[in-house]
């Protein structure tokens, strides 16, 4: 996609305050409209799921170093990883600080990391929550989690932010059951894409896992089939952006944080992620950004979740 239509279409956005573009690249404001859309969209993912019996948890965007260096997810991204680091010295060091500042030099050598790290995907925090209760019972439990995510991959593409949110709704239990919970979903994303009436198709894909051991295991990801995407046409540079990813982890997560099943059998998970902010930007692309313009069906099911459209 050429760069002039990427910046006019970001420019329209700042216009209509959609999007409030600031100093850094994938960094935004929200307006009204885009908050709008991206409510809806979160509950219309709730209501889809209603008769899953899942558990509502909210984590902050923030989980334990520890949990996340369980994880493994360093390993295979770290050109994506965002830790969390705080000033932990005395007055002289804070003095120092200053100076550094003053003189402009990096007052932010005077920072350490802490035992915090930004959460890339907003199921991340589940896992070692659910762990620590105890086993899982053997038919299965599903989780509905929403957070903010951070992923440090600064671009001109208002799709790509480095915080976004994700509405995701995560598996736990047999290897069957969870190819089955991703099968439901894939087809209820359908139905909410064709609400929003936005142009889809739903791929394989592959995680962006980095170096050369990361070319192995994309092969695999590809192979087995363990990560669908839906994707819409976009100002993305290939074209097309990603809005909900649908991916089965096999036992990676169970051994990694120690979930079991109380049948003793091995624990298999899944997660199907709906990322907010990219499907409301997939409604403006498409349709405009005057609500007025959009299809009747899913204007009419704005009004119906939240009232008048402005």
């Amino acid at each position: 996609m050429d760069q002039s239509v990427r910046r006019d279409f970001i420019e329209t956005l700042a216009r209509a305050g959609i999007l409030i573009p600031g100093t850094v690249a994938g960094l935004y404001g929200r307006g009204a409209l885009m908050e709008r859309l991206a409510e809806f969209v979160s509950h219309w993912v709730r209501e889809a799921g209603a008769g899953d019996g899942a558990e509502f948890l909210r984590f902050p965007p923030l989980m334990a170093r520890g949990s996340f260096e369980d994880s493994g997810y360093f390993r295979n991204f770290p050109n994506l990883v965002g830790t969390v680091h705080c000033f932990c010295g005395d007055e002289e060091d804070h003095r120092v600080l200053m100076r550094t500042h003053d003189a402009g030099g990096d007052w932010t050598a005077q920072q350490r990391a802490s035992d915090l790290v930004m959460v890339p995907a907003a199921c991340y925090p589940v896992y070692p929550a659910v762990a620590a209760r105890g086993a899982v019972a053997a038919a299965g439990r599903v989780f509905d989690v929403c957070s903010y995510c951070f992923r440090r991959e600064p671009s001109e593409d208002p799709n790509r932010q480095q915080m976004f949110r994700q509405h995701e709704r995560v598996y736990i239990g047999h290897a069957e059951g969870a190819r089955a919970f991703r099968a439901a979903w894939v087809e209820r994303a359908r139905d909410l894409a064709s609400l929003l009436g936005i142009p889809f198709d739903v791929v394989p894909a592959n995680d962006p896992f980095f170096g050369r051991t990361g070319r192995i295991l994309i092969r695999g990801q590809i192979e087995q089939t363990l990560k669908l995407e839906l994707v819409t046409p976009s100002v993305a540079e290939s074209g097309e952006t990603a809005c909900v990813s649908f991916n089965l982890h096999l036992d990676k997560m169970a051994q990694a944080f120690g979930l079991a099943l109380d049948d003793q059998t091995q624990a298999h998970t899944a997660c199907v992620g709906f990322g907010l902010e990219r499907l409301a930007l997939a409604v403006f692309w498409h349709h405009g950004v005057r609500a007025r313009d959009w299809p009747t069906p899913l204007v009419d099911a704005l009004v119906s979740h939240g009232g008048r459209l402005a």
